[in-house]
Order: structure tokens, then C-alpha cells, then sequence
């Protein structure tokens, strides 16, 4: 279906796949945070995968060919065309999908290259994605970075656990784990704090050589260590997490906000954006709306479901 010899560079676009076949979604405020997911498993019917791969840029349809196999290019593809159709929602159908253009900052972390016309202005949109095998996210904020990581909660790791933690962790993390006695539950700690770590870096958007692991400790604000078993849904601010760096203890980071989710009772879900200081809104709860989208085809807004656990809110 994806091979180089079936593709054609000039296939036109069918006539679904554009903006007017998408919602239109209100830009979020400065206090609110939206997050748009996708699952592969779902989407394997081969004309709305060959749908999809229109919406592309030939550079990204050059990349998915040069991918081994049908299951890592379907998931290229759907990581793509749901990065193209989040942000199209958010122009009021000025910007179709296929026409957005990227560029990397310094660090490589992509941003909208916005084609300026002098009869409209882009809206201040921040994007991160983040994807395993078996769910897609991007995340979306304005005018403000925002980093967001998933990962399976069944997820499996190839070394022990103890000397992986050893390896990325600081000796707070480490020290933390090494009390839990229970494999699966301390496996289940090393992922959060997994997510919320990866989420941190993205969101600064330096890169983990730039940010390593072992340099900053994640922590909640009322106490030493972090302890997501039980932190539950709170907007306390003794459950605010916070970052801790290695090098400046007594340097506590307040200038993120982060939020840690249980998605669909199979994958954890991070999410860390900039806490901006905005006039007039000082005292407004930060907000997460998450839809489950098919692309085109369908969206279900799941905010507050039980599609959607709060381990952790933005505080």
C-alpha cells in the first residue's frame, strides 16, 4: 500500500481532505491547554490511510517511503496528518492541512513556518507531538511552549529497571523508586516519572543533550520526593509539581506548569507548558480539554470521561 512503486507524487487530493471537512475549533486561551489523539489500531482501512498520505508534504511522503515496513509508515503517516489537521483547525479554514510548512529551531524541535498574507494574521499557535505504537498525541497551546510525552502503561523495558533509573534519574528519583517494593507498581512510578521528564525537555525545547535527565529532580511542591501513587485529582498547591535542578538545589523551577493523565486505562500522558504571568487572569484555573479524533471522519470530545484520568492536574 506504502511502497515506492505504488506512490504517486502527483496523486490529487480527494475531496474530503480539506479544512471545510474539519471542525473548527476556538483558539485555546492563555489559561488552556488542548490535546488531540489519535489510535492506529483504529484507522487500518487502506483508501483513508492513502487518503491521509495527500495531505502531506512531499518531503514527508519522501520520508514515510523510506520506512521499513506498512505499520511504521501508516504511523508516520497518521503522526503527520494529525499534527496538519490539529493546527488547520485552529485558522478558521484560512490554512488547509496540506499547505502548513515547518521549520526546526535551534535545537530541532519543529514549529509552524507561517506563510504571511498581509489580510490575515496566524495565531500564536505552540504544538508538540508525542506517539507510541498504539496512540498519537499532539498537544496544542497559544503563545506559550508546551511539551507533551505518552507512554503504554504496559510498556516493557529491555534492561533492569533499577540501573536504567541509575542511568537517567537523580539519586532523589532513584532513592524514591528503590522504597517501592511492589515490581509492578515501582514500573509503573518509573513511567510517570518517565513522561513528565521527557515532557519538561520538550516543552523547553533544547533537546536532552541540552537537558539531561539526571540533571533536574520532578517533585511535588509540599514535600522531598514525588509520589504519584496516591496524589489523586488535586489543585492544592501542596501537589503542584515542580522541577528541581541538580546543579541549584535550592533553584526551584515554578516557571512550568505540568499535568499527568491516564489515557484510555492503557497509556500515560505528561504534559508541561509555560506558566506565564497574564494580567487580569492571575487566579483562573489552568485548564485540559482531550479529544479522540479520526481525522476527517469524526471527533469526540472526552474531557472529564472516564476515557480521561487526572493523576495529576495543572495547578
Amino acid at each position: 500500500m506504502f511502497c515506492k512503486r505504488g506512490f504517486s507524487m502527483h496523486t490529487t487530493v480527494k475531496s474530503f481532505c480539506s479544512s471545510s471537512y474539519l471542525t473548527t475549533i476556538p483558539l485555546p486561551s492563555k489559561r488552556e491547554t488542548h490535546m488531540w489523539y489519535i489510535t492506529p489500531d483504529e484507522l487500518k482501512d487502506a483508501s483513508l490511510i492513502d487518503q491521509y498520505l495527500n495531505v502531506l508534504s512531499p518531503s514527508e511522503k519522501e520520508n514515510v517511503i523510506r520506512l521499513p515496513g506498512d505499520k511504521l509508515q501508516r504511523s508516520a503517516i497518521l503522526a503527520r496528518t494529525l499534527v496538519r489537521t490539529t493546527l488547520a483547525r485552529y485558522t478558521n479554514s484560512v490554512v488547509s492541512p496540506s499547505l502548513f510548512k515547518f521549520r526546526k529551531n535551534n535545537f530541532g524541535k519543529p514549529e509552524v513556518d507561517w506563510q504571511c498574507d498581509k489580510n490575515w494574521k496566524p495565531p500564536p499557535l505552540h504544538f508538540n507531538l508525542s506517539h507510541t505504537s498504539s496512540l498519537i498525541a499532539c498537544g496544542v497551546t497559544v503563545d506559550m511552549p508546551i511539551g507533551i510525552d505518552v507512554e503504554e502503561k504496559q510498556r516493557k523495558t529491555r534492561n533492569n529497571l533499577s540501573s536504567l533509573a541509575r542511568r537517567f534519574f537523580t539519586l532523589d528519583e532513584v532513592d524514591y523508586l528503590n522504597t517501592i517494593s511492589n515490581p509492578e507498581i515501582q514500573r509503573q512510578e518509573f513511567i510517570k516519572l518517565w513522561t513528565l521528564k521527557e515532557a519538561y525537555v520538550k516543552a523547553l525545547g533544547k533537546g536532552f543533550s541540552a537537558a539531561p535527565f539526571n540533571t533536574f529532580t520532578i517533585r511535588f511542591r509540599g514535600t522531598s520526593r514525588l509520589s504519584l501513587q496516591k496524589c489523586g485529582h488535586s489543585n492544592s498547591e501542596e501537589s503542584e509539581i515542580i522541577v528541581e535542578t541538580l546543579a541549584e538545589p535550592k533553584n526551584v523551577t515554578t516557571n512550568w506548569r505540568f499535568a499527568l493523565l491516564e489515557l484510555a486505562s492503557s497509556h500515560y500522558v505528561a504534559i508541561c507548558v509555560e506558566n506565564k504571568r497574564i494580567k487580569g487572569v492571575e487566579n483562573d484555573p489552568p485548564l485540559l480539554k482531550v479529544w479522540k479524533t479520526v481525522p476527517f471522519i469524526k471527533d469526540e470530545l472526552l474531557s472529564e470521561t472516564d476515557s480521561v484520568r487526572t493523576i495529576s492536574s495543572f495547578v
